[in-house]
């Protein structure tokens, strides 16, 4: 396996190479920075009703879909990117999700304690210190292999990030503003300063490798990764990517006519926020679409369940889900089939 340690990119860079390593076969480990900003979606989520597009078109802020779930965030040239790309059947990966971050996280949480941050695990998949996130993964599935990707945060733009957050009001805003600067804190924030860049990227590698063992190291992107990322740029910059999840019909609750509604539903797991919009006729589920922050796997098995639940009636959907969960092997941590059917089922 390599370490890429390619450091500054742009900002498409940051999400296209590692998105592309294991269409090409290859194991290795990214660690990049992304030289502008942009906003970053998880692979469910709706970005209509995630992110202020008018606001980003306006401040020329790209938005990108990544294949990872988990939320949508503001990334800057503040925050050091991990991507680790291995395979499955790999002697290093343990066979439960749990497990992986835990074991993987490892190496980010040891860079920071190195720094005099004490860093901890916190299920699912943070990184805390003092109380408060400093650092946020996630983890996808991209053929045989699986991508784990996340970051150290040297400093970080809450004002941008509460702005290009799509928000009912500005009262909800500032609210969303107090609690981030409550919860999410930097590296800077922790020692009063930052240490040179270089020393960061030292010690993430060393971290890793700790782990992993030796890693030939290269500094470039040669010609088969290159081809691979542009060939992959047309189809997820595009904005039939972009907004793949989008629905035209919103609200909480509206009736087309008698016995036929349409819902908006949303809860808050302790894995992510679900969120469903469905058409309802007779009691009955005739569409619907889940998005959110949550992580599920195999992630293609998100469409199969929206499938399976179109004919079932509201009030038999747990057991629906939980049957669909049985039957393929479904994982999503710190998300059970009860908290979709919560979703669903919600008043």
């Amino acid at each position: 396996m390599k370490l890429y340690r390619l450091e500054t990119v742009s900002w498409s860079d940051s999400q296209l190479l590692y998105h592309a390593l294991p269409r090409i076969g290859r194991e290795g480990l990214n660690l990049l920075s992304p030289a502008s900003p942009y906003v970053c979606i998880g692979y469910f989520q709706d970005v209509e009703q995630e992110v202020d597009l008018d606001y980003c078109r306006a401040h020329n802020i790209p938005v990108f879909r990544r294949e990872v779930g988990g939320g949508a965030v503001y990334l800057d040239g503040e925050q050091l990117f991990y991507q680790l790309v291995i395979r499955k059947n790999h002697p290093l990966v343990p066979k439960e999700k749990g497990e992986f971050y835990w074991k993987f996280l490892q190496a980010p949480i040891a860079a920071y304690r190195a720094l005099g941050i004490p860093a901890e695990y916190k299920p699912v998949n943070d990184i805390i210190a003092s109380g408060r996130k400093i650092s946020g993964n996630g983890v996808a599935e991209i053929g045989d292999y699986i991508v784990f990707v996340g970051n150290l945060i040297v400093d970080f733009d809450y004002e941008t990030m509460v702005r290009v957050l799509r928000v009912p009001d500005e009262k909800f805003r500032d609210k969303v503003y107090k609690t981030l600067q409550d919860n999410l804190s930097t590296i800077r924030r922790e020692l009063g300063s930052a240490p040179p860049r270089a020393q960061l990227w030292d010690l993430l590698a060393e971290k890793f490798m700790e782990i992993l063992g030796p890693l030939e190291v290269e500094t470039t992107v040669d010609a088969e990764w290159r081809a691979e990322a542009d060939r992959l740029a047309a189809r997820m910059m595009s904005d039939e990517w972009l907004f793949r999840r989008g629905r035209s019909q919103i609200g909480r609750e509206v009736t087309i006519r008698a016995g036929v509604q349409v819902w908006q539903k949303a809860y808050k797991a302790p894995g992510g926020l679900i969120r469903a919009i469905l058409e309802v006729r007779e009691g009955v589920i005739a569409d619907i679409s889940l998005s959110g922050d949550f992580f599920f796997y195999p992630a293609e098995r998100l469409v199969d369940l929206e499938r399976a639940l179109v004919g079932v009636r509201v009030e038999d959907v747990e057991q629906v889900i939980a049957r669909f969960y049985a039957d393929y092997g479904v994982e999503s941590p710190g998300v059970t089939a009860a908290d979709f059917a919560r979703t669903i089922q919600v008043a």
